[in-house]
């Protein structure tokens, strides 16, 4: 066999099995699961729902959030090629419990609310619409046009933990103007 062959198979192989070895170790530690009655919101409107974390082995939790996030995914030509650039240019979040140490065996149920953004720019959280990079991203796509950029919106349950976090995320859409 070929030295350089034999040695990129080795090296995909351990990426399999690191990747395999993290979400072994994730299920071993427990699971979130998220239920929303509805996916599909309007400008404001309130997003509701509740997940149910089950804990299998000690955790040592930084905090439980739940986040609305929207990444925009830009499709663009350079050199002849298409190419695709995602990047986050929305979060909200909402603390559910602040640290604290879990026991094996825990199960919870959280209900939260969130808000769907009311709008363009000016309608954002300040922390967001204030942001120099969020400004620039709005001004580009609004030159560009909105056929070249898309949000993806998520809704996402995460304890934030020492090692490996636990966490899930179920899609959502958000019908905003256009001219967001």
């Amino acid at each position: 066999m070929n030295p350089v062959l034999g040695i990129i198979l080795g090296v995909v192989g351990l990426v399999i099995v690191a990747v395999a070895a993290y979400y072994v170790i994730r299920f071993m530690r427990g699971s979130i699961k998220l239920a929303l009655p509805r996916t599909a919101f309007g400008p404001g409107e309130t997003i509701a729902g509740r997940f149910e974390l089950l804990v299998k082995k000690p955790v040592e939790g930084k905090r439980l959030v739940v986040s609305l996030i929207a990444k925009e995914i830009e499709t663009y030509y350079s050199g002849g090629k298409r190419r695709r650039r995602t990047r986050e240019v929305y979060r909200d979040e909402k603390v559910t419990e602040d640290a604290r140490s879990y026991t094996p065996g825990r199960r919870a149920t959280h209900e939260f609310e969130i808000s769907a953004p009311a709008g363009g720019p000016s309608q954002l959280p300040p922390e967001v619409a204030d942001n120099a990079v969020v400004q620039t991203i709005f001004g580009a796509a609004k030159a560009l046009g909105a056929g070249r950029r898309r949000l993806k919106w998520r809704v996402e349950a995460r304890l934030d933990a020492r090692g490996v976090d636990l966490a899930t995320s179920k899609k959502v859409t958000i019908n905003l103007p256009s001219s967001l």
